[in-house]
């Protein structure tokens, strides 16, 4: 009975999930080119069922929804790209990797930002308005970052905007379809372990490609965890203290430290491999690890307020 209690949380829990992933890549990592052909359905799948938990039904009925939408832009893009690529430019040794940050600057939130904000007792529909508007300003954004950071690369920007249609724009119109009330309930039910499973296929592929990387290169892993742990975790600081000076409610500020620094890292890991191969996704799956011990740490700072 105690071993099935281990297997069930090993299975549904999302934190062990990731790790496994994580540890898997390292440890059996030479199975996951084999692995590679899946991870754009795996994405898709993922990014569909993830956005089942956005509510378009808000931004109708929002009065005033720009500004959420536009305050998720500006701090999940201009901010967080004004303080990463910089770190990122200075210490990465070669392009593929600084190409990578920027693949990372270019992402969408995390649709985790939504259900953390209601597990953290912030404001849901601020949430998913600031998350929606990013979502629809990647389209255009997204393009214009790879055209501005790595025009060198000769990558052409119409490429990730191809890209950023099929799982951004596409999932989101197929999501609204699972919301169909006859099946919404088994969507609601499943969507959870979907999504993990779904990120794990993906982390493992880019943990497991990188693997010899990871294994004789510790200084550049701690590099570019560096990069990430100032970027995420010191803007979300940050931007917590300006936003308790503009007196903007605690409820509003939970999912605005999230903006800040939680990117799809599903979405980069899966772009970086696409556009510039296996180097370039190493920043990405770096930052899934880090992006879950941020909002583990939220979690503990939450529960200790």
């Amino acid at each position: 009975m105690q071993m099935f209690r281990y297997v069930k949380f090993m299975v549904l829990n999302r934190n062990a999930i990731l790790v496994i992933a994580v540890i898997a890549g390292i440890i059996v990592g030479e199975h996951a080119n084999s692995l590679k052909f899946l991870t754009f359905p795996a994405l898709a799948l993922t990014m569909t069922f993830s956005m089942t938990g956005m509510s378009l039904v808000q931004l109708r009925s929002e009065p005033h929804i720009y500004k959420p939408m536009l305050t998720g832009i500006a701090l999940n893009y201009v901010a967080f790209s004004a303080v990463m690529l910089p770190l990122a430019y200075w210490l990465m040794p070669t392009k593929e990797l600084f190409y990578g940050f920027v693949i990372i600057a270019a992402t969408p939130p995390g649709v985790a930002i939504i259900p953390f904000s209601f597990i953290l007792r912030g404001n849901v529909v601020y949430a998913i308005i600031s998350v929606t508007g990013a979502f629809l300003g990647s389209i255009l954004i997204a393009p214009l970052m790879v055209k501005l950071f790595a025009a060198s690369s000769g990558i052409n920007p119409t490429d990730l905007l191809f890209m950023t249609l099929q799982l951004v724009v596409a999932p989101l119109i197929v999501s609204r379809f699972l919301l169909w009330k006859p099946i919404k309930p088994l969507i609601e039910k499943i969507r959870g372990k979907v999504v993990d499973w779904g990120f794990a296929i993906i982390i493992f592929v880019a943990v497991g490609l990188n693997r010899q990387v990871l294994f004789s290169s510790p200084a550049l892993l701690l590099s570019i965890a560096g990069i990430l742990i100032v970027t995420i975790f010191g803007l979300g600081h940050y931007t917590n203290v300006v936003a308790k000076k503009l007196r903007i409610s605690q409820d509003k500020r939970i999912p605005m430290v999230m903006l800040v620094g939680i990117k799809s890292s599903g979405f980069s890991v899966f772009t970086a491999l696409t556009l510039f191969g296996k180097e370039a996704a190493i920043p990405s799956a770096v930052m899934a690890v880090v992006v879950l011990l941020y909002l583990i740490f939220l979690s503990i700072k939450s529960k200790a307020l």
